[in-house]
């Protein structure tokens, strides 16, 4: 049987409570933050990242697209396995870059080369963004049901070389 007092036990108890619900209450506030720049020397800032990503996202959606446009000239064989594993991985990079433009990420970077029209005119920016994942959805199931140059198969590399050169020609930076 314990010696302590009623109220010791219960002040004890409250104190722990106490403890381990602003335990609770930090963690939550530090899952929720904004992260904070690095120290110098510690990696790249937020910005610097974002436009790496961007970059990389966009050079790789080039490297695996450029295949379908030479299948579309006949320029290259068509290849079903080569064709589905590369409609696949364009479909999954289209969205990426979505996440790799937040706001002011072309501000002292001077590796970006997003026009600031990207910030300005946010809503046609994400359409556009939007348009080309849908597209590249598309694409995915066009690819696997045409098996070769058709007539749709073309169509569908238009479009998303389209979706690729309307917002060039409109946000970045020649």
């Amino acid at each position: 049987m314990s010696t302590q007092s009623p109220f010791r036990r219960g002040a004890i108890g409250f104190g722990a409570a106490t403890i381990m619900g602003a335990a609770l209450i930090a963690s939550a506030n530090a899952q929720n933050a904004t992260p904070a720049a690095p120290a110098p020397g510690a990696g790249p800032s937020p910005t610097k990242q974002a436009v790496e990503n961007r970059k990389a996202a966009f050079a790789l959606i080039g490297n695996y697209f450029r295949y379908f446009g030479a299948v579309a000239k006949g320029a290259v064989p068509y290849d079903e396995a080569e064709a589905a594993k590369r409609a696949a991985r364009v479909a999954f990079l289209a969205a990426l870059p979505e996440e790799s433009f937040p706001e002011g990420s072309n501000v002292g970077e001077p590796e970006s080369k997003a026009k600031a029209d990207v910030w300005s005119n946010r809503a046609d920016f994400d359409k556009k963004l939007k348009d080309f994942e849908a597209h590249a959805a598309s694409f995915v199931e066009i690819n696997a049901k045409e098996k070769g140059a058709t007539d749709a198969f073309k169509a569908a590399v238009a479009a998303l070389a389209q979706d690729c050169k309307g917002c060039h020609d409109t946000y970045k930076v020649k």
